[in-house]
């Protein structure tokens, strides 16, 4: 009981300074961007069918989970094509990105060029010629029958072929246009508001709590309380997160942004978008936690070794590094990416998790559209295999390229 105490706790002040920080500044940056320009971005991204794979692309592969998560709500909402999707999440690099830069700094620019490339041209095939689409979505069906064409969530039927969205988009209601007006409470509206305040505190010195930690390796904090290092990170994680449910189950109805996941189109002010920021990142730190929680479990009650699956001889080897990025969330990709720089997976491996990988960003997709998630992570493991097999015939393992020391 003691054990898995501590990995409740773990979780819940790693998830927030390990995750939600990098998440806040990223949504806070595209959102002030949406609030400088009247809208003119996403409106200009929806204009642009062309680029759009190349853009999701471009997000999914900025270190973190930020840009990826970003993309997310815009599909919901019918802004970019189920291809860009797909290209966003092949070319997440995750947390883990923080790690390989850190210990293994030339193997981790090679292995995210290379999960780029196969990103944009996934995503441009995609939506040219929806290849095998039926056949995933029939499958996908049987798991979650409200299922539309590319698992896209509309309030109307969706529309395949449409030049204007593409083969798997949609033509429905704009999920994000502006949310319900706040409720209103002597308690609970001021104390929405304080709690928010607090929460861009904690994020912020999570924010430097995690770089620090990413720049030294991602090496064990211990769980203690005090002025250190690991005691402040441990203060500001459970803060943090304690903070981001209140926002989430709470707050949000009292702060005006109900809902959450969806792309907002505009803002009515700066403090408006720092609301928007703060809900979103809370409602990706309920999910994060829920993962983090099920694979630490997962790996102490059934004893589950990602470090071992991944070094598995041969060819098994990107297979295996293919089958660990299906895994949502970044902590087995985390793993996978420090046993890399200590020799024992090889590259083949690492750049098959690099593109399998879909880290947090699949957290807003399934909590809104489950069917889209399975589809968009059938998508991104198909040429993680291919790529990483083929570079293993090609090259070879080549354990321990890139590597610093």
């Amino acid at each position: 009981m003691s054990e898995l105490f501590d990995i409740f706790v773990a979780s819940v002040r790693d998830g927030y300074v390990q995750v939600s920080a990098f998440v806040a500044v990223t949504v806070l940056l595209f959102s002030l961007v949406q609030y400088w320009t009247g809208g003119a971005l996403v409106e200009r991204l929806s204009d642009s069918e062309r680029i759009q794979p190349l853009v999701g692309a471009a997000m999914g592969l900025t270190p973190g989970c930020g840009g990826a998560i970003v993309m997310m709500p815009l599909y919901v909402r019918g802004t970019v094509s189920f291809g860009t999707v797909v290209a966003t999440l092949i070319a997440t690099a995750g947390d883990s990105a923080f790690v390989i830069l850190a210990l293994a700094p030339k193997a981790g620019l090679y292995a995210y060029g290379i999960a780029f490339v196969a990103a944009v041209v996934s995503g441009y095939v995609i939506d040219r010629f929806g290849v095998g689409v039926a056949r995933v979505d029939a499958a996908v069906r049987k798991i979650d029958p409200a299922v539309t064409d590319g698992g896209a969530m509309s309030s109307g039927a969706p529309v395949p072929g449409n030049p204007a969205t593409g083969p798997h988009g949609f033509e429905g209601d704009s999920c994000g246009t502006h949310d319900d007006p706040a409720r209103e409470s002597p308690v609970l509206t001021p104390l929405s508001h304080a709690v928010h305040a607090l929460w861009w505190v904690a994020a912020l010195a999570a924010l430097a709590l995690g770089v620090t930690y990413l720049l030294a390796g991602a090496p064990e904090v211990p769980l203690e309380l005090g002025l250190s290092f690991a005691g402040l990170f441990t203060v500001v994680g459970i803060a943090g997160t304690s903070l981001s449910f209140f926002l989430y189950f709470i707050g949000r109805r009292y702060l005006g942004d109900g809902q959450v996941g969806r792309a907002r189109e505009s803002f009515s002010g700066t403090y408006d978008t720092l609301v928007h920021a703060a809900m979103e990142t809370s409602f990706v730190t309920v999910w994060v936690l829920a993962a983090y929680l099920l694979y630490e479990y997962g790996v102490v009650l059934l004893g589950v070794d990602v470090g071992a699956l991944a070094a598995a001889a041969g060819l098994f080897a990107p297979v295996a590094g293919a089958l660990v990025g299906l895994i949502p969330g970044c902590g087995p990709q985390i793993v996978l990416t420090g046993v890399y720089a200590e020799g024992a997976v090889p590259f083949s491996a690492l750049v098959a998790n690099a593109i399998s990988q879909d880290g947090d960003a699949l957290f807003p997709l399934l909590a809104v559209d489950k069917t889209a998630a399975v589809v968009a992570s059938i998508y991104t493991t198909i040429p993680a295999l291919f790529v990483g097999v083929g570079l293993h015939l090609l090259f070879g393992p080549m354990f321990g390229f890139g590597v610093v020391g």
